[in-house]
């Protein structure tokens, strides 16, 4: 039976890529957990939002490192500011959005393959050049999760704030 190895990464190591409208860091990836898990940190500005959704297949646990978000989950919204953690299992509907001028979370996702494919699917490689996170593309997000099966988008995104 093939079972995970230890992983030890330091601050800057891991694959970066944007990813709706942040900078994800791959910290473990679902070949280094053999597929139970992956660890990424996820820096994102202020109004960084995602549509209502589910994850049909994966769990995600999200601790906020720095900054604080408001999470919608099952219709609730509740601010998570630094130290605090959003636990949504697979199948809950959830949302999320960056009230503060900055936010760096730490993400545990399990099972890690579906949900690092629908990561890599639905973002774009780190070039360098760019100077800010590249901005939400829903429709390619959307197009990740139906290809992948990692995400179903129920609806734009929850929050009031985010629509103006």
């Amino acid at each position: 039976m093939a079972t995970t190895r230890a992983v030890v990464v330091d601050a800057a190591d891991g694959e970066a890529l944007w990813f709706g409208g942040g900078l994800a860091h791959f910290k473990v990836t679902s070949a280094q957990s053999n597929g139970a898990y992956i660890v990424f940190e996820d820096t994102m500005p202020r109004g960084k939002t995602t549509p209502l959704h589910v994850h049909p297949t994966f769990d995600e646990t999200i601790f906020v490192v720095s900054g604080e978000l408001l999470v919608h989950v099952d219709g609730d919204e509740r601010t998570v500011g630094a130290g605090g953690i959003a636990s949504i299992p697979r199948g809950v509907v959830h949302a999320f959005f960056v009230t503060s001028e900055a936010a760096q979370t730490i993400a545990f996702v399990t099972p890690g393959d579906v949900a690092e494919r629908f990561f890599r699917t639905g973002g774009d490689p780190v070039t360098g050049r760019e100077s800010s996170p590249l901005p939400l593309d829903i429709e390619k997000v959307k197009r990740a999760g139906e290809e992948t099966g990692g995400m179903t988008v129920l609806g734009p995104p929850p929050f009031a704030m985010a629509k103006r």
